[in-house]
């Protein structure tokens, strides 16, 4: 499967991702921006990772905080998922990922949680520290198996408007979305969190299980003029 990066940085969290794939059985290629065409011959599912904020103006809004931006691998992404939707191809939005899946979708982002939630911590907590419940009835929870769990927390922007066809089906205590899904076929889903970075954890293990899973179920042909 395709797991996006920056072309800079974003080693560890690339190798933990591979781990965690190669656990669950499946492989990975790191897609990086200029890296060149992407390799969608051996493409079976797509994982958006972690990282800069996304530029505003992708969402049409201005920049109302000071953040590093990233343009190229905003590009690279919007196409990445755009070849994923026409392609059937899973896809898992990890943190950055997560929002981008939504703006890619239509939707917005807030960008500065604070403002909106005075309550949300701007510390980065790599541990699992954060309590979130997920819905009964999505396709987090039968990834996860879990209604209630505790994520770690890297990130100070989050979705605000959701994008089409994409539902709520996770949240924080204060009420920020942690997790957001396509109910459509294949498996679509972003999660606010690094589950990466949770290797010891069996519910995370299980996302990325479900995700190869996925991909395999999906490795009959597929339609290429899928909409989104």
């Amino acid at each position: 499967m395709l797991v996006s990066a920056p072309r800079r940085r974003g080693r560890i969290a690339y190798q933990l991702t591979r781990m965690m794939v190669r656990a669950a059985g499946g492989e990975t290629r790191r897609v990086r921006p200029r890296d060149g065409e992407i390799p969608w011959d051996d493409a079976r599912a797509v994982i958006l990772g972690g990282g800069e904020d996304i530029d505003p103006r992708r969402y049409r809004e201005e920049a109302e905080v000071e953040a590093r931006l990233d343009p190229e691998r905003d590009a690279l992404e919007w196409a990445l998922l755009d070849g994923a939707v026409r392609r059937r191809l899973p896809v898992l939005g990890i943190c950055r990922g997560a929002q981008l899946l939504n703006v890619y979708l239509g939707g917005t982002l807030f960008q500065d949680l604070r403002a909106e939630f005075p309550r949300h911590s701007p510390r980065r907590q790599l541990l699992a520290r954060k309590h979130i419940t997920v819905d009964a009835r999505s396709r987090l929870h039968r990834a996860l198996g879990a209604t209630s769990l505790r994520v770690n927390s890297l990130h100070s922007q989050g979705i605000a408007a959701l994008g089409r066809g994409l539902r709520v089906c996770a949240r924080d205590h204060l009420g920020v979305v942690q997790g957001v899904e396509r109910s459509a076929a294949p498996l679509c889903v972003g999660v606010q969190w690094h589950p990466e970075l949770l290797p010891a954890r069996a519910e995370q293990r299980r996302l990325f299980a479900a995700l190869v899973r996925a991909a395999r179920e999906g490795e009959t042909a597929r339609p290429s003029d899928a909409t989104i």
